[in-house]
């Protein structure tokens, strides 16, 4: 469970915290790894080339400064790939639904979207490994400034999306109760 909700109400309380699906950082990792791999295999074809000579000075220097070079940005966006799926977030209270998406390195957007302005849940699977490791998208409708949000890669998405529904609806029955309640008292 995430300790820290932006901006907490009083009252709130996290239902789920959501976050991609474990497969496309899985995917992620496997494709930098085989990035990672491609010196060594383009070394390896070089060695092939007799006129080739890895241990001219200057040769030796070229390869070195472009090797590390290579694994440093490998590095680089290994890295910005984790951030981006560790700190893409979306929370469900029993108030607000809350997207923080991360762009880049240093930059986040946050939006928060109230349960009584959710007008519609939808969720799609999509391809051979989102039907088999059920993950997909879950979207938001909502009669907010953001019309649309989207769980993006999220597994079970509908459970999710059912779970939210109910969310929803047992706000506006809380709701009506208490408008109900207030017209009783008047």
């Amino acid at each position: 469970m995430m300790r820290h909700i932006p901006h907490p109400k009083k009252g709130e309380k996290v239902i789920m915290v959501l976050r991609r699906h474990w497969f496309i950082l899985f995917i992620r990792i496997l494709f930098w790894t085989i990035a990672s791999l491609l010196p060594i295999g383009l070394r390896l074809m070089l060695e092939f080339i007799p006129t080739f000579n890895f241990t001219h000075p200057v040769m030796h220097a070229l390869i070195v400064l472009f090797t590390s070079t290579y694994y440093l940005y490998i590095w680089l966006f290994a890295f910005h790939n984790f951030v981006d799926y560790y700190l893409d977030v979306w929370i469900i209270t029993n108030h607000r639904i809350i997207d923080i998406e991360q762009h880049g390195l240093f930059a986040r957007t946050v939006s928060e979207l109230k349960l009584s302005r959710v007008q519609d849940v939808t969720h799609e699977l999509r391809g051979f490994f989102g039907t088999f490791l059920n993950y997909g998208e879950v979207f938001i409708q909502s009669a907010g400034e953001k019309p649309r949000f989207v769980f993006k890669q999220i597994k079970g998405p509908r459970d999710v999306s059912r779970k939210i529904m109910n969310v929803v609806e047992e706000t506006r029955r809380f709701q009506k109760m208490m408008a109900e309640d207030d017209e009783i008292h008047t």
